[in-house]
């Protein structure tokens, strides 16, 4: 591929008005990020981990290798012995991210004649994985249990259903108490991506299902530190046939560098802090529903979600880049998410909510959508 083919897809890009620039808002009032509790700009726990992260005996920076040649270590063991107490799992396995973990489990587990039905608002992550398996792939509508038994019902094989328990785009909820019987009746296993209710849901950040006491229920979740709990990395946590599966079988695991011993200190060091601060949790909850109540009140068209992630539907890209740049220039980091990313005509400006948010900061917020609006 040379230089004018890749202009050409940048310039089409750029005519859809979907063309993608970073950009750095530190100025700005945080409704973006997904530190949800505001772990990554903790000042006490970036002191806690650097000061363990000194005591690292011996002392090293990088895992040297994968962790099948030089990457394994007794941290690297000792954290995944503790992220399965955390998670009620008899075995967990890190990986660098949430992605490579979605990546690994889907495209290796699902095996040629088997199945796989993933919701079709599910992360990037779990299609790419899908697509990479030899299993044969659908998609059902948005949380709705009735397509996906009549997709169950046309499948073969082992049934693989992958699901979010708090959807990235709409923020709302899988609902994994109906799920979970509907996969006992078929014998399906649910593949649980809980990346952004770690943290934010259950004793300790354990995650949603562990709060709906159906953990037992689903054989493989998927859980992400990079979001509420602030650090970095994932993990798989499964039965011991699960994880040593994926040792042995899964390339995103076999191929790769392992995690940096200051990223697993980290992820200690984070789940520790909360459960000392476990009222994060509660606050959060708090600014979630001042938000709702406020919104409530405006003529905007939003999702259902009683979660961190809000949005305002606002179709067409340069429409919804429009209210963004209104947005930022009242001081707010509120990112616009374009199709294709999203399905077009289902533009929005995500807005993500904190426990760090000031009740003034989110009636301001509300005060600025108002004005738009009217």
């Amino acid at each position: 591929m040379n230089t004018s083919t890749l202009e050409k897809l940048l310039e089409e890009k750029r005519e859809a008005d979907a063309f993608r620039q970073l950009k750095v808002a530190d100025h700005l009032v945080d409704f973006c990020s997904n530190d949800y509790l505001g772990l990554a700009q903790s000042y006490d726990l970036f002191e806690i981990i650097n000061s363990k992260a000194e005591r690292l005996k011996p002392p090293y920076n990088g895992a040297t290798g994968s962790r099948l040649l030089s990457g394994s270590s007794l941290l690297a063991e000792e954290t995944e012995h503790l992220l399965a107490r955390i998670f009620h799992a008899p075995k967990t396995l890190l990986f660098n991210s949430g992605y490579t973990a979605n990546l690994a489990v889907l495209s290796s587990v699902p095996q040629r004649g088997d199945t796989i039905i993933y919701d079709e608002l599910a992360h990037a992550s779990i299609k790419d994985g899908a697509r990479l398996s030899l299993a044969t792939r659908y998609s059902f509508k948005h949380n709705d249990l009735n397509d996906l038994e009549s997709k169950i019902k046309r499948a073969n094989g082992n049934i693989f259903i992958a699901v979010e328990s708090i959807y990235s785009m709409d923020g709302d909820e899988c609902p994994l108490e109906e799920l979970t019987l509907l996969a006992e009746k078929y014998d399906a296993t649910i593949l649980l991506d809980e990346a952004h209710s770690t943290g934010s849901y259950g004793d300790n950040g354990s995650g949603l299902a562990i709060q709906k006491k159906l953990e037992k229920k689903i054989g493989v979740r998927i859980y992400t530190f990079g979001k509420a709990m602030g650090v970095h990395g994932a993990c798989v946590a499964g039965d011991e046939a699960l994880i040593n599966y994926l040792i042995n079988f899964a390339r995103p695991f076999i191929y790769t560098t392992a995690m940096a011993p200051h990223s697993l200190i980290a992820i200690g060091c984070a789940f520790d802090y909360l459960k000392k601060n476990i009222g994060l949790q509660a606050m959060l909850q708090k600014k979630i529903k001042l938000f709702r109540s406020g919104f409530d009140k405006i003529n905007l068209t939003s999702t259902p979600s009683n979660s961190s992630i809000q949005n305002i539907i606002i179709p067409g890209n340069t429409q919804v880049k429009e209210v963004a740049h209104f947005l930022q220039h009242h001081n707010f980091d509120c990112r616009p998410i374009l199709s294709p990313t999203i399905k077009a005509g289902s533009e929005r400006i995500r807005i993500c909510l904190h426990a760090f948010n000031s009740e003034d900061e989110i009636q301001e917020l509300l005060d600025s959508l108002e004005n738009f609006e009217s």
